[in-house]
């Protein structure tokens, strides 16, 4: 397929498939006019791209998990990446849920009359 093809199957602009190659996360064969060629799978890959993107892991992180991903191989190098990309976004999750349950005590504080803040009825525009 195509790359505008792919980058509306993959919900993605075009311009984030050609920075994906340029990362060497995404490959593409060249047809007859230079155009870049995709299979089928690429749009699994670029969602997989996209979800880990998504969870804060670099285009070089992503980079060395790929060839696990894609080959099925897995060595103690390729196991201990993944297990420190989990262990990063388990603490990212820690911090989350800190903050959250931090903005719901100021919520309930703030909505409290011993809080001392101004009542202000909204405005519609």
């Amino acid at each position: 397929m195509r790359i505008g093809d792919l980058a509306a199957k993959a919900g993605v602009a075009v311009r984030s498939l050609r920075y994906y190659e340029e990362q060497g996360l995404l490959t593409s064969e060249r047809g007859c006019g230079g155009q870049r060629q995709y299979d089928d799978a690429a749009v699994e890959r670029v969602d997989l791209i996209q979800l880990l993107y998504s969870a804060g892991l670099s285009s070089k992180a992503i980079r060395g998990l790929l060839p696990c991903v894609v080959s099925m191989a897995s060595t103690p190098e390729s196991r201990a990446a993944l297990a420190a990309e989990r262990a990063r976004i388990d603490r990212q999750i820690e911090d989350l849920l800190r903050a959250r349950d931090k903005l719901d005590e100021i919520i309930v504080f703030s909505g409290s009359p011993e809080s001392g803040c101004a009542w202000v009825e909204a405005v519609e525009v």
